[in-house]
């Protein structure tokens, strides 16, 4: 039975003194993200529990805006005006990470990267760069399809697996190397090693010669991972046993800072700051 949005947003706004149609624009917007990205009125209002004319009056002023459009079936998908705003918050979420990131490299000379689940593709939002002159090097703002990296895996290990496979499906699982796994069974079963253990590994499945070790940033705002990669020869079973401590601490701080950040911008007592 769909979670009712109308309730959730009801006690949101109690809570923070928000704006109701604000929050229930917003939940929409989120749930049209869950859903890949276009939608009916109907699979919006059993999803969400809100009455399709409160649906319809909230999804026209979104049009309106820019931030939905309305296809010619007559369903609704996310608009390009997002696309800005997804971009600048992952460049802003990139550069506090930094910090966290240089802190990988001092400790385990590789580089290190940040990367975000954005739709249904990994996008690199940070790099701190390795000391060494033979280094890994992946521009900020690339995109890569998920199945091929540790990111990716480290990514969508705590996804459903009916949701993996629909992703897959959408992207298809083309070969970047005669390593990547290229097919559903396989990587599912991937994930489920990356739970096992609590790491993901890409192991030359995007680029022959390079090792990546990876982990997700739990309760992240949105879907995070970090990752250090280098050379096979220097990112060994033996440096994944050292490496992999130091990925899941710092995965744990950058948790703890973006509660914690949360908690600040929204005032000492929960509320808003005046």
């Amino acid at each position: 039975m769909p979670t009712s949005s109308a309730s959730t947003t009801d006690s949101a706004r109690s809570a923070t003194g928000g704006v109701q149609s604000l929050e229930r624009a917003f939940d929409l917007l989120e749930r049209m993200a869950d859903a890949g990205g276009e939608v009916g009125l109907s699979e919006l209002s059993a999803s969400s529990g809100l009455p399709l004319p409160t649906i319809h009056r909230l999804m026209r002023t979104l049009v309106a805006c820019g931030y939905v459009r309305q296809q010619p079936n007559r369903r609704y998908a996310l608009g390009p005006r997002l696309i800005r705003l997804g971009e600048s918050a992952g460049r802003l979420l990139g550069t506090w990470a930094r910090p966290h990131l240089a802190r990988l490299v001092e400790e385990t000379g590789e580089t290190a990267n940040m990367a975000l689940l954005d739709g249904d593709e990994i996008v690199y939002v940070a790099q701190v760069p390795s000391k060494h002159s033979m280094r890994m090097f992946t521009e900020v703002g690339r995109r890569v399809l998920p199945h091929s990296t540790g990111v990716g895996k480290a990514l969508l290990a705590d996804f459903p697996a009916d949701e993996v496979r629909a992703l897959l499906g959408r992207t298809g699982m083309p070969a970047a190397t005669d390593k990547t796994i290229t097919t559903p069974d396989g990587f599912i079963s991937a994930l489920e090693e990356v739970r096992r253990q609590g790491y993901a590994i890409d192991d030359n499945e995007q680029e022959i010669g390079v090792r990546c070790l990876a982990v997700s940033v739990p309760d992240s705002p949105t879907a995070a991972a970090i990752s250090i990669s280098g050379p096979a020869g220097r990112v060994t079973e033996a440096a994944t046993d050292r490496i992999v401590p130091l990925l899941q601490q710092v995965a744990a701080e950058l948790s703890e800072a973006l509660l914690t950040s949360n908690g600040s911008a929204n005032g000492s007592n929960g509320g808003p700051v005046a």
